[in-house]
């Protein structure tokens, strides 16, 4: 069984990520998505393991101190992070894991594990972009102004990723991501097992052995 590849996927609050993702794993099989560890309590209705992994301080801060977490963050008290473990797992047995983080820490991601695909998932116009914010109808227009300024600064860092994606139509953009991320396995950086053995075929074939 080949290993999957972690793809790590960033965009603009707006952009649809969220709804992407849950396309993704509803459309094809090989994905599967990665589960945060978080020190808040439970929310009603969800379960360890299922929304998040819920666990103490002392059990998280013990992660971080073993370079069990491949990144994480403290949010209004609590802490959020994604156990290496886990995530490991899932791409030894053949899983491409999704992981939906923002841009630093998509970069600490990178450090970890280099051979990640960065997917940049954007609306097709900042027009656009500012309509889905007012068509949520949560959000007042001081907290949209929030989220578009965010936007300026996270657009500086879109060459930092593989692919940029642009979210237009939801149905096309899932089976564009989908062809990135099968292409991306044929990447030379991807396949160096391959790479190396094929060569040391040739080298014995070329010697006649």
């Amino acid at each position: 069984m080949n290993e999957g590849i972690l793809i790590v996927i960033s965009g603009f609050s707006g952009a649809g990520k969220g709804t992407l993702v849950k396309e993704l794993l509803r459309t094809y099989d090989n994905y599967a998505l990665s589960i945060s560890m978080t020190t808040r309590a439970p929310r009603a209705g969800e379960t360890d393991g299922r929304e998040y992994f819920f666990t103490s301080r002392e059990v998280f801060e013990e992660k971080i101190a073993q370079n069990g977490l491949i990144e994480y963050a403290e949010y209004c008290g609590n802490y959020y992070g994604t156990p290496r473990d886990y995530v490991e797992r899932q791409l030894a047995d053949g899983k491409d894991v999704i992981l939906e983080i923002e841009i630093q820490g998509m970069r600490k991601v990178r450090r970890m594990f280099p051979k990640m695909l960065p997917l940049f998932v954007t609306p097709p116009s900042a027009a656009e972009l500012k309509q889905r914010l007012r068509g949520r109808g949560t959000e007042s227009p001081e907290a949209i102004a929030g989220r578009l300024s965010a936007a300026v600064r996270e657009a500086e860092g879109i060459g930092d990723y593989e692919y940029l994606v642009i979210n237009d139509d939801l149905r096309d953009c899932v089976r564009r991501v989908h062809s990135l991320v099968q292409a991306a396995k044929q990447a030379p950086f991807r396949n160096e097992g391959f790479i190396n053995r094929i060569g040391e075929e040739l080298r014995i074939l070329s010697k006649g052995e």
